[in-house]
């Protein structure tokens, strides 16, 4: 058995766990992750590799041309639901095509600010692989909406990131969601590189049909598997930048519970389900004597610690720690009062599934009728062990990069995200302190050489989904180039 095998099975124990730790909840950005690891297609040595998108040179044409579609054809003239005060944004949504030989198409929806010829351009990119940035970042986190009960209307988030910047969420790669290919086989052919080069000729192709937001500051975001998605990404424009006649005002990068790093991600999982009183002494003990998660030195006592802690743990919400499981059945939808954007409901993921399936609903966002699905689950081509060498090229470019990490999520922890950004050894400018928001401490931030790391504190995985106030202070902070108020 090769060294890379004898890690793999580390990691699918360990991610097994999430089998019987979670509800329908938000289980499917980190069970798709574990589904990929299974498939053994990272092609790397465990800990180590190139995380760099492997795939076209720098200097190989991509896709601009004339596609179906305009700005005003995008433009939504309300969503069905709409709370009656009315909406003071433009909301726009439709395909942008990425491969027109094959018939490729990503599916994007775009809400701009009350500021928007004044307020930067951020993208939203959810993980999975294979989740939607629709349905979880823009009807469950950050995005100016949140379904209620009844699965057919909506009401405000009054926390939304169009409060302050111009937010687009991307459903990539095709046939996540609403986007799709006519060439059945691409479902097949996806990975972190052709994940990463779809999203950079997406945004070509958007910027030709926005031309006001070309010269715009340009911010990439997300979480979970995004935590390869964005730093990909944001090579991938940088070395394009240099390269070709077509330039994106990157700025920088802001990644949230990411997927960074298999080795300190799980170690750093482990370490918070004792720290947080999820698994005993005894256990731990073991799992430290017997694992070694970055090179061949497993053993049978290393797989029965595990398959321990996984007992131990129990039924529980793994992204947050502290949630109450949903009890309802999706076919079942409530009628209740309107929901708050205080108390994150734990069914919500069904009140936007019912949602997004409504006729009505696919109308006015101008999508090909389909039946929409959160997360699908691909054969995926490529995917590198780590991405902390493409993360530490960014944060040599001079870019903002911030990594923050709401700190009651046990399946990416703050562990993990600490663990991984302790390897770039960079020395400290501000130390570790704490941050507010409406005179609570939001969380804590330090401040590294070219790098920012922040907690938010009572957020789970999806930070905005659990704390939108402090969410909103976060990337506010980020967008200014400003570490959170200290006061």
């Amino acid at each position: 058995m090769s060294n890379n095998d004898h890690f793999t099975i580390i990691i699918i124990t360990c991610l097994l766990l999430s089998v019987c730790l979670i509800n329908v909840g938000h289980a499917n950005q980190m069970d798709n992750l574990e589904r990929l690891i299974k498939s053994k297609r990272s092609g790397m040595p465990p800990g180590g590799g190139s995380s760099a998108v492997r795939g076209p040179s720098w200097n190989s044409p991509v896709y601009v041309g004339q596609s179906v579609g305009s700005m005003q054809d995008d433009l939504i003239g309300a969503l069905p639901g709409e709370p009656s005060d009315g909406v003071d944004f433009n909301q726009y949504s439709g395909y942008v095509t990425v491969d027109p030989k094959a018939g490729r198409a990503l599916f994007y929806y775009f809400a701009e600010s009350q500021n928007s010829s004044r307020d930067p351009l951020v993208l939203w990119l959810n993980g999975g692989p294979g989740c939607s940035s629709l349905g979880y970042g823009a009807m469950e986190e950050l995005g100016p909406f949140r379904v209620n009960s009844d699965g057919k209307t909506l009401y405000r988030n009054n926390y939304a990131w169009n409060n302050v910047a111009n937010v687009i969420f991307l459903e990539s790669p095709a046939g996540v969601g609403f986007s799709y290919s006519n060439t059945s086989s691409d479902y097949n052919k996806n990975g972190d590189t052709r994940t990463a080069l779809d999203a950079y000729v997406f945004l070509l192709n958007w910027l030709e049909r926005f031309p006001q937001y070309k010269t715009r500051d340009f911010y990439i975001t997300g979480e979970s598997y995004a935590g390869h998605y964005v730093p990909q990404l944001a090579s991938l424009i940088l070395n394009y930048n240099k390269f070709t006649n077509y330039t994106i005002n990157l700025k920088g990068i802001a990644i949230g519970n990411a997927w960074i790093d298999d080795v300190t991600g799980v170690q750093g999982q482990y370490d918070y389900f004792w720290t947080h009183g999820l698994s005993s002494d005894e256990t731990n003990a073991a799992i430290h004597k017997y694992c070694n998660f970055s090179s061949d030195n497993s053993t049978k006592e290393c797989y029965d610690a595990l398959d321990q802690a996984s007992n131990e743990i129990g039924h529980l919400d793994i992204y947050n720690i502290y949630a109450p499981l949903c009890h309802n059945t999706r076919s079942n939808p409530q009628n209740g009062k309107t929901g708050s954007i205080h108390d994150f409901d734990p069914c919500t993921d069904d009140y936007v599934f019912n949602y997004l399936n409504l006729a009505e609903v696919q109308a006015a966002l101008h999508v090909i009728p389909t039946k929409w699905f959160s997360c699908r689950f691909f054969p995926w081509s490529d995917r590198p062990v780590t991405v902390l060498p493409t993360v530490q090229q960014l944060v040599s470019s001079g870019i903002r990069v911030w990594i923050y990490s709401g700190d009651i999520d046990g399946r990416v922890p703050v562990t993990s995200s600490r663990y991984s950004i302790n390897t770039f050894q960079l020395p400290i400018e501000k130390p570790w302190r704490p941050w507010y928001t409406n005179q609570e401490v939001g969380g804590y931030v330090v401040k590294y050489k070219g790098l920012t790391f922040v907690t938010v504190r009572g957020a789970g995985h999806t930070v905005p989904s659990y704390q939108p106030e402090r969410a909103l202070t976060l990337i506010s902070s980020f967008l200014l180039g400003q570490l959170p108020p200290s006061a």
